[in-house]
């Protein structure tokens, strides 16, 4: 990573768990049911990803570079096949975890991704994974980490009503564009963007997002405002990495 400073990077990650944990604190009760960003997750499902993320990233470094996602990336496979096998690998972590209000998610969440953030200076230099003859490092893992909680704390602060953007959006773009350029898409012809507008558009996110719900809603046939949304059935936390490495061996 040789856009943005290691400092500047783990002081980035830091500010996004503690706007997280600051957003966290102003949900209500109802307000934990809301929609997010993130398609089909209410805000107390987005809080339980993030949970389970912060965990994931302990496993991978303890396991580097042979860990589970480094042998998904060892495969080569096209960028549109690893980010549905991810997305699948989210939504199997997320089915599995214990039932827990939203305040205690981010609660974990943040004990964890503090305690990530403190292994990570002697880890740095060390290879995390690789992907198409790209060698990631852990330093660029925590870049890619940093983006995470950022772009986690906008969906949050939309699902409030609110908007939000880090200090230095251009610091968490390149951050995010320093672990593996092959597999995130670039736009082309738009480098003019904003870099937040720009990391929020290329990780799939619509800047504009209550509109969208709202005219969304309108509609009888999206969800949205149907009404249905409906809460999964979890299960033991033993069966959790199960269901994941399953999720991971699927075509």
């Amino acid at each position: 990573m040789s856009r943005v400073s290691r400092a500047g990077v783990l002081a980035a990650y830091r500010d996004g768990i503690m706007v997280i944990c600051e957003l966290a604190a102003q949900f209500s009760d109802a307000n934990w049911l809301a929609a997010t960003p993130c398609a089909d997750w209410r805000a107390v499902d987005l809080a339980g990803h993030l949970r389970c993320v912060a965990d994931d990233y302990h496993e991978y470094l303890d396991d580097a570079p042979a860990s589970r996602l480094a042998r998904l990336m060892a495969a080569n496979a096209p960028a549109d096949s690893l980010a549905r096998k991810l997305a699948r690998q989210n939504a199997a972590e997320l089915a599995t975890l214990p039932d827990a209000p939203g305040p205690e998610h981010i609660m974990a969440f943040a004990e964890s991704a503090r305690s990530y953030g403190r292994r990570l200076p002697q880890s740095w230099d060390l290879t995390h994974h690789s992907y198409r003859g790209t060698e990631v490092t852990v330093g660029a893992m925590a870049g890619a980490a940093c983006a995470e909680w950022h772009l986690h704390a906008w969906d949050l602060a939309r699902s409030l009503g609110k908007d939000y953007r880090p200090a230095n959006p251009g610091l968490v773009l390149a951050a995010w564009r320093g672990v593996m350029p092959q597999l995130w898409p670039e736009l082309a012809g738009r480098d003019d963007l904003d870099p937040w507008h720009y990391l929020l558009t290329a990780s799939s996110r619509d800047p504009e997002w209550p509109g969208v719900l709202e005219r969304c809603a309108s509609s009888p046939r999206c969800p949205a405002g149907s009404g249905n949304c409906t809460r999964r059935r979890h299960r033991s936390g033993a069966r959790r990495r199960a269901g994941v490495e399953s999720v991971l061996r699927d075509p």
